[in-house]
């Protein structure tokens, strides 16, 4: 997995993106020391079930490398606190913090809370789960606000879709887990594309964003609800 990210890295550094993005940030360059450790300590092999985001969140992975990363549970409950750097050229309105961060990813804080409720430990978790992001790029507005990767131009979409289907697959290749399921409609969407002809069940949860309603009425139960709709008991 340290190879298939430095792969990817090395695709994803020439890229441009045009109008509206005016930002760019890629935790898996200035705050990779945690992103390697989550790797570390808990990318073993063979996963049942790898849980596939779509892009960093300001408060989550953009400050800890971690995907879905707050704060507060990679620290509390994860156990990885590393020394973060900061993007080349930040926007005043999404500064980096690292672990110092003040705020929390609401979507991370229910997933690892849900995943926490369920499994007490990580070990447990891990043992049957992994989680990842399908890109590892944060895109930002002039205004301050995010981007995410199916709203970029055309043109800017087609190359890093290519690098991260490719990272995809040969991550799922690695892991060799008998479901893949989106976190999202767009992650569940690149699973398909991007996982053609191997032998493993994909399918898509609700995306625990407080953006998306249907996330706001009891999102733990709802995604274990989706899950076992799967075939998946958790």
């Amino acid at each position: 997995l340290y190879s298939i990210t430095d792969t990817l890295l090395n695709e994803l550094r020439p890229l441009r993106f045009g109008h509206p993005v005016s930002h760019v940030y890629n935790p898996l360059e200035y705050a990779r020391k945690s992103y390697d450790r989550y790797l570390e300590l808990y990318a073993s092999r063979p996963k049942e079930i790898v849980l596939l985001g779509m892009n960093p969140g300001p408060w989550g992975m953009v400050q800890t490398g971690v995907p879905f990363g707050e704060v507060t549970l990679v620290k509390e409950w994860l156990g990885i606190e590393a020394p973060v750097g900061t993007p080349a050229e930040q926007h005043p309105k999404r500064s980096v913090d690292g672990f110092a961060c003040p705020k929390s990813e609401v979507s991370g804080k229910r997933l690892w809370g849900w995943a926490k409720e369920r499994y007490r430990t990580p070990e447990r978790f891990f043992a049957r789960f992994f989680v990842v992001n399908y890109c590892p790029l944060f895109f930002i507005e002039s205004s301050g606000r995010n981007r995410t990767p199916n709203n970029l131009r055309i043109t800017d979409r087609k190359p890093l879709l290519t690098a991260c289907d490719q990272a995809l697959r040969q991550t799922i290749e690695w892991l060799i887990p008998r479901y893949v399921v989106g976190v999202g409609r767009f992650a569940g969407e690149r699973a398909h594309a991007a996982l053609t002809g191997l032998e493993i069940t994909i399918g898509t949860i609700t995306h625990p964003s407080p953006a998306n309603p249907k996330a706001n009425r009891d999102w733990a139960n709802l995604a274990t609800r989706e899950l076992g709709n799967l075939g998946i008991k958790v």
